[in-house]
């Protein structure tokens, strides 16, 4: 199967456990593979034969803004669950989400959850 990979997509969030994370929000980084056949495409240089991934990194960005969870695990589920589901193409779909700047204190790392999806 091919694979699609969309990286570095950035937005302002609420979502966050800690009531503040709700109310100032933060900074998340989602990176996408995408798994569907591009043989076609391949041959005909079509967009309709493929997937266009300006509309998966308008839909992350979207969910992101406006999503409003006390996990990233759910946040990380639903950006994954909605991707399948607006793109019929799809036969698998990875995502992973970060925090770059997760408020631990004395924690200059940041947080991952890659969840992982198929059709």
């Amino acid at each position: 199967m091919d694979c699609i990979d969309v990286t570095g997509i950035r937005a302002y969030g609420y979502t966050g456990y800690l009531p503040e994370e709700q109310v100032l929000g933060q900074w998340f980084e989602v990176d996408v593979k995408l798994w569907l056949d591009l043989k076609s495409a391949g041959k005909t240089d079509a967009i309709a034969d493929t997937v266009d991934y300006r509309q998966i990194i308008n839909l992350v960005q979207h969910l992101i803004k406006t999503s409003k969870f006390a996990l990233i695990e759910r946040l990380v589920a639903v950006i994954a669950d909605s991707i399948l589901q607006e793109c019929d193409r799809l036969t698998q779909v990875q995502v992973t989400l970060s925090k770059p700047a997760a408020p631990i204190p004395d924690f200059g790392g940041k947080i991952s959850i890659c969840v992982t999806r198929s059709r």
